[in-house]
């Protein structure tokens, strides 16, 4: 399955690169949080009832992330999906915990968690001065052009 494909159903192909390269990236992020999110369920299940089909489950889930995430990065940047993804399970396993097991943490841990959040977005939503530029260049198929002019300057 390529996932430029897919994109191309929902997404119409007016938008300007930038645009598209933005919506792969959350679609990957999101899509890649949410399998992690289902076999990280399946194997909390896994580990509390020891039942066979948790595990294949899980081990199903996990291998459909591994081909989704490889088949993902043709299109969108390894650190920035990455970290998105990161930050989308952990805020979705906060929210998990709290409502299925009522797990309550402290006022300071929740700070804690927030500002952390709030770093790793600022990772990824701030364009490095390059970032745009190689954007640009991945949309048009011009990568190399702007690598090899980044390596030159000094």
């Amino acid at each position: 399955m390529d996932v430029e494909a897919v994109l191309r159903i929902f997404w119409p192909q007016g938008l300007p690169p930038v645009v598209q390269f933005f919506l792969t990236s959350i679609s990957a992020m999101i899509a890649l949080a949410l399998l992690d999110f289902i076999g990280a369920v399946f194997a909390k299940e896994w580990a509390d009832t020891r039942q066979p089909w948790w595990f294949l489950a899980g081990l199903l889930t996990f291998m459909g992330l591994f081909v989704f995430y490889a088949a993902s990065l043709k299109t969108a940047e390894l650190s920035i999906v990455t970290i998105g993804w990161v930050v989308f399970l952990q805020v979705g396993l906060l929210l998990y915990e709290r409502f299925r097991y009522g797990a309550s943490l402290p006022p300071l841990k929740w700070v804690a968690i927030v500002l952390i959040l709030t770093l790793q977005a600022y990772l990824v939503l701030v364009p490095n001065e390059s970032s745009s530029a190689v954007v640009v260049a991945k949309s048009t198929g011009e990568e190399a052009e702007v690598g090899m002019a980044a390596e030159l300057r000094p």
